[in-house]
């Protein structure tokens, strides 16, 4: 008899930007064992997914349109809500940071990221999770909390950097029928070869497609697409 497989982790990505807020549910759907319960945009969006159905884990965006996002972990956890938070914010306010452990936010990501660190954040997340049982002693307890902590976020590869990437990124997902290198180089405002370097590293990352644009004179040009999120 085949071990039971365990259903997965349900996550509702909670970002007010919505071309961040797909990045991180794609992110998300890329984790093997956990799926995107939802996408919403505000704290009421928030609020009216978790009441429609069960979510295990928030990843927040701090700063919402209609309040900040530890008003709506102190609203949720008032009406019964008990799903674990992961913070995801470009605050470095470490005040900000010890009242969000007070009410329960079991990780923080600051923006900008790559999906490697947001992988390894999720990863540590399941790992705690997945601890149950009675802890036979202090190092047991250690080590369950220990999954929570990482180390440094996963670099981008040498000579890419996180702003340009995220520009990149905008332009790609604004393109509802796609862009090529010198297309997004044009109004990016960078070099062809630059942008087509952070083109392929958004194919590389699972985040874009490209194709072969044929049809002129000499070799066909490649054309990239934004993958849309799949939500499971």
């Amino acid at each position: 008899m085949s071990a039971a497989v365990s259903p997965p982790i349900r996550v509702l990505v909670v970002e007010d930007d919505p071309v961040a807020a797909d990045a991180h549910a794609l992110y998300v759907g890329r984790v093997p064992g956990f799926a995107v319960a939802g996408v919403a945009h505000s704290r009421g969006e928030a609020v009216r997914a978790l009441d429609r159905g069960p979510v295990d884990l928030l990843l927040l965006d701090l700063y919402l349109p209609d309040g900040h996002g530890l008003q709506l972990v102190r609203s949720i956890r008032g009406a019964g809500h008990t799903a674990d938070v992961i913070a995801v914010t470009s605050a470095r306010d470490l005040a900000v940071v010890r009242e969000g452990v007070s009410l329960g936010v079991v990780q923080y990501v600051l923006k900008p990221f790559t999906f490697a660190t947001l992988r390894d954040r999720l990863t540590r997340y399941a790992e705690f999770r997945a601890s149950v049982g009675e802890a036979s002693g202090q190092d047991e307890v250690d080590r369950a909390l220990s999954a929570l902590r990482t180390p440094q976020p996963a670099a981008l590869p040498k000579g890419l950097s996180a702003p340009t990437l995220e520009a990149v990124t905008r332009a790609l997902r604004e393109s509802p029928a796609g862009t090529t290198a010198a297309a997004a180089a044009a109004a990016l405002g960078i070099s062809r070869i630059t942008a087509r370097r952070y083109l392929e590293h958004l194919v590389s990352a699972g985040r874009a497609e490209r194709t072969p644009q044929y049809g002129q004179v000499g070799r066909p040009e490649l054309h990239y697409r934004w993958i849309p999120v799949r939500k499971g």
